[in-house]
């Protein structure tokens, strides 16, 4: 078997990369030092459909990367790869969407029958299970001392693997960049909805502090849920980043405010509608407003150089269009993702 030394030697990074291989990258999940979990689930989105096929065109689009970083050293040598892309887990999620269809059919139509409660039922427990295979399938990597991250999939899918987080780490806040509060208790009768994704972080009292950037569509249940946690979420609206860039406030500025928030160990939850919609054109929920993708680097960059540690981050609601624009998109946030987090951990070295 080879190991990680002799991978590398024999790889041409200034050449194309190699087929079905995350960024192009020779390694295996084996030798990799970090490992993205593609979830192709999408069970719960309430709006358009199509993110469970952004872990493979994401995997597609990520060998036309150019393995060169202005910022890194040598970042073909971080080591990461991906598990393959579940075809039963895919499947199962294509059974539950259709009858999470016919259920939110019937609540806008005001047409609910018994049969609503147990298609809610059925679909919160194969979401729980879900939760458990992917929490199962993370430890089983942190154990061997692997930097672990998602790939969604809608934003439930992560929740997992944080909760694998909390059983190593006694503490920690998470970055929440989205358009989104995602702090409803429940949606649509979901438990697990994809709206419910910080809801359910705040029941782990390892998570410490969520710090949420570029909210800008939520609903009074989740405003009041911003006051309830008091200072266990911060809030950076959209609306007043926008305010503070109009009357001279600098991003760098705002970015430092931002990472202030956050304790030393942090999570980072992304979720690609937090960009202006033009990055990311079929995700789910789009909603106008919204960041530049230079801007979002530059605050992952900043929080890396502050000194802060990423445990592992997630990457969701990419969804595939004909054009590969959106996966393109997705395959360079997760790139940045990736390498700014390898950067935290000593992995890698930034000039």
């Amino acid at each position: 078997m080879e190991n990680y030394d002799e991978v590398l030697s024999g790889f041409d990074h200034n050449g194309p990369g190699i087929k079905n291989k995350l960024f192009g990258l020779p390694f295996s999940p084996e030798l990799a030092r970090m490992i993205i979990v593609p979830v192709p689930w999408e069970v719960t989105v309430s709006y358009k459909t199509g993110t469970a096929h952004g872990p493979q065109a994401i995997l597609n689009a990520s060998t036309q990367i150019d393995l060169y970083h202005r910022e890194i050293k040598e970042v073909w040598k971080l080591g990461v790869a991906m598990l393959p892309v579940s075809e039963k887990m895919y499947e199962e999620n294509n059974i539950l969407r259709s009858l999470a269809a016919s259920h939110i059919r019937s609540l806008e139509t005001n047409t609910v029958s018994e049969a609503n409660q147990l298609i809610t039922e059925k679909i919160n427990d194969a979401c729980e299970t879900l939760n458990i295979y992917i929490k199962n399938t993370c430890k089983q990597y942190l154990k061997e001392g692997k930097v672990v991250g998602i790939l969604g999939g809608d934003h439930s899918t992560p929740l997992g693997l944080i909760r694998a987080l909390t059983e190593q780490h006694a503490r920690f806040g998470v970055l929440q960049i989205d358009a989104h509060a995602d702090l409803r208790k429940s949606y649509e009768g979901f438990i697990y909805s994809h709206g419910s994704i910080m809801y359910n972080l705040l029941k782990l009292p390892a998570v410490s502090k969520i710090v949420q950037v570029g909210i800008r569509d939520f609903c009074e249940e989740e405003a009041l849920m911003m006051q309830r946690a008091g200072k266990r979420v911060k809030t950076f609206f959209d609306g007043d980043i926008k305010s503070f860039s109009y009357s001279g406030k600098t991003w760098a500025s705002v970015c430092e405010e931002i990472i202030n928030e956050l304790p030393e160990t942090v999570y980072i939850s992304f979720d690609i509608d937090g960009l202006d919609p033009k990055y990311c054109t079929h995700t789910g929920t789009p909603v106008p407003g919204g960041f530049e993708l230079d801007q979002v680097i530059y605050l992952i960059k900043a929080l890396a150089k502050s000194g802060r540690k990423i445990i592992g981050f997630d990457l969701c609601e990419v969804a595939p269009d004909d054009t590969e624009w959106n996966a393109n998109v997705g395959a360079r946030v997760l790139w940045e993702l990736c390498n700014w987090t390898g950067v935290s951990h000593g992995l890698l070295s930034a000039n």
